[in-house]
């Protein structure tokens, strides 16, 4: 007759999701609990009948018969993880606690596959994060120092009096190079952040230099295109909260945008407007009316329009600048008819406060 504790050990081998077994010195379990079927699907006799090696994965296979030599030596084994083959064929992650008593081997196991798959889960993300921290160091230092440096060379060259006209040209030549460079490697820094970091950064001010700044900005792309035509009405006497530097990256990839795919030597213009709802950019440039299908995907990344072999870039100008219209709550829209394209960014005043 069993006695209390004799009971409550058998109603505890019997109800126990932990798999219990006694192990032989010659690797065959002796007896098994049902915890074994209901975890791993193979009955009492089919475990019990083959040896304990059987069911390993091959690549665990050493490392168990050195553990199993270990418990052999009198050595208690404990946490010992190993893959135990299923009876569908999958296998299962087991964590095992053996200890040696009498020339036998009590052990216990617990399926811990959804734990180690956890853990295999959160080591990917911790490595794609540190390969994302890399990508951006890469972009931002590692790119843009050499070019930098070329920059300044360029410069100093530049202002060599013994230069010919055409050695003036090629100074010059390459200096628009390199900010071409200088631009796509910030494209794609912007690009990384979005899709591979916490987004875009925005260094909110009052916005009362937004109509300085884009001036500036659109200056500049008038130097660099001095046979094209852009045209500016810039008229912001409410200022808006924004990110001016964020909001002049805007403009100038939309010009430039307008620039390439526009029609060679037709009107780009540029119109900035503010009042109490707000501010309102809009970009315009002739050419050929874009189709619905192409404007549906327009502000995807490395999407490129037709553009001519020498303005061809990465095709990410257009989805920085959803981005910095998102980021900064803003709305961002195109419109294309009767051989004219305007885009359209909408920030309405209060989407970071009144001044």
């Amino acid at each position: 007759m069993l006695n209390d504790t004799d009971e409550r050990y058998g109603v505890t081998w019997m109800v126990t999701p932990d798999l219990l077994g006694i192990l032989s010195a010659d690797a065959h379990f002796v007896a098994t609990n049902p915890a074994w079927q209901s975890t791993l699907g193979w009955s009492a006799e089919e475990i019990e009948t083959r040896p304990f090696f059987e069911f390993l994965h091959p690549d665990d296979m050493l490392r168990t018969q050195e553990a199993f030599a270990a418990i052999q030596e009198g050595q208690p084994i404990l946490q010992f993880k190993n893959r135990y083959r299923h009876k569908d064929g999958t296998y299962r992650w087991l964590s095992w606690n053996c200890v040696p008593e009498r020339g036998k081997f009590y052990c216990s196991a617990r399926d811990v596959t959804q734990s180690v798959a956890n853990t295999s889960a959160l080591a990917d993300r911790d490595e794609e994060a540190q390969l994302r921290e890399q990508f951006i160091a890469v972009l931002g230092h590692d790119l843009r120092n050499p070019l930098a440096a070329l920059q300044s060379g360029f410069r100093v060259l530049g202002k060599e009096a013994a230069l010919s006209d055409r050695g003036q040209g090629v100074i010059d030549a390459s200096l628009r190079t390199v900010a071409r460079m200088s631009g796509l490697i910030d494209d794609l820094l912007d690009f990384a952040r979005t899709r591979l970091g916490s987004g875009l950064s925005l260094d909110i001010s009052d916005g009362s230099d937004l109509a300085t700044a884009i001036e500036a900005t659109v200056e500049e792309l008038r130097s660099v295109h001095p046979d094209l035509n852009i045209e500016t009405d810039i008229d912001l006497p409410v200022n808006v909260r924004c990110d001016v530097g964020r909001i002049c990256q805007l403009c100038s990839n939309l010009t430039a945008n307008a620039v390439t795919h526009g029609e060679q030597g037709g009107l780009v213009r540029l119109d900035a407007k503010s009042d109490e709802a707000g501010l309102t950019i809009e970009v315009r440039n002739q050419g050929e009316t874009m189709s619905e299908k192409v404007i549906a995907h327009l502000f995807e990344p490395f999407v490129r329009e037709q553009a001519r072999p020498s303005q061809e870039g990465l095709g990410l100008g257009l989805f920085i600048c959803s981005q910095i219209a998102s980021a900064h709550g803003g709305d961002l829209t195109v419109r294309s008819e009767e051989r004219l394209t305007t885009f359209r960014f909408d920030l309405p005043r209060q989407t970071y406060g009144r001044d």
